[in-house]
């Protein structure tokens, strides 16, 4: 008997074709089952979109904080009998140090206009004779400074110069709030992990339940000399379909929520007379969820296939 020649250069069309057919005829599959494949793919995305809610969450708070930080300090309050040659001698001395990035004097009347301008202290601002305010010195520490050891040495050098009265940090609960959303990261990672290891059994049980309803169907073709490569190629695809899908409605659902939380997050922030715009995922984050949607569909299918169709043998 003479073998089929089959050239080299038509073989990458030839498995393309074929997984290509694959493909089609594993999507009609889950079109012909609506129901059951819509339950699968919501089970999925929920799974998938928990963490993504949580990333979006600490991303946001991330925002926050920088916002927080651009503005925290170190505020120096002045005696009140310091007069302003004294307080810029002392802006000019303590600008020369090496732990602190920026030095700026706030005057008695600078402080009292600021202080106008905040929503209801201008009619009690109104009633003041004099400026009560001492001068106050705005001190920001040089980022070296990142642990709360090296800020309180700071602050005590601080209280000991003989022009201080009062020293109020603003940086400890920046950092402090930093460190929330650092575990808030983590618990994000984590998080991932256990329902990507769910989402991998829901799959892989999924993709089982579809090899015992095809049994009498994959006995017959392997009765007729079928590659395991040609029965496993429309499960893995199944598979593919199920994480593709489960991603996409994860990212519709952080999407969503991120929608619904906009209204409150911006009536909040108005009350503070600031605006905030939250953002979802980004190309990046949503490049790594449906990549890590899919790969979890290829992962689940891949290992059920390889356990349960070799145990189905031709009778």
């Amino acid at each position: 008997m003479r073998r089929l020649q089959i050239p080299f250069v038509r073989l990458p069309g030839i498995w393309f074709g074929h997984h290509l057919q694959g493909a089609l005829s594993s999507l009609g599959r889950l079109r012909g089952t609506p129901l059951p494949t819509l339950m699968t793919v919501l089970v999925i995305g929920i799974a998938l979109a928990l963490p993504g809610a949580l990333y979006v969450l600490t991303r946001n708070l991330e925002r926050l904080g920088e916002g927080w930080e651009q503005t925290a300090a170190i505020s120096l309050f002045l005696k009140a009998e310091v007069s302003a040659t004294k307080a810029e001698a002392l802006a000019r001395r303590l600008a020369g140090r090496q732990d602190l990035e920026s030095v700026t004097l706030i005057s008695p009347d600078q402080a009292l206009d600021e202080l106008r301008a905040e929503t209801g202290f201008a009619e009690a601002v109104e009633q003041l004779e004099t400026n009560p305010l001492p001068y106050v010195l705005a001190l920001r520490p040089a980022q070296s400074l990142g642990d709360a050891a090296s800020l309180e040495g700071l602050r005590e050098v601080l209280t000991a110069l003989p022009e201080t009265d009062l020293v109020r940090m603003d940086t400890l609960w920046v950092r402090r709030f930093q460190g929330v959303v650092l575990l808030g990261e983590r618990a994000a990672q984590v998080l991932a992990s256990i329902l990507a290891l769910g989402v991998l059994l829901v799959i892989g049980n999924t993709i089982r339940l579809e090899i015992e309803n095809r049994r009498q169907e994959i006995v017959i073709m392997e009765t007729v000399g079928a590659t395991h490569a040609f029965i496993r190629r429309p499960f893995i695809w199944l598979g593919v379909w199920y994480g593709l899908l489960g991603g996409l409605i994860a990212w519709s659902l952080v999407s969503l929520a991120r929608f619904f939380m906009q209204g409150p997050v911006s009536r909040l922030a108005a009350l503070y007379q600031a605006d905030f715009l939250l953002v979802g995922l980004g190309p990046l984050a949503l490049a790594v969820l449906l990549g890590g949607s899919l790969v979890l569909g290829l992962a689940g299918s891949w290992i059920a296939v390889s356990r349960h169709l070799a145990a189905i043998e031709p009778g």
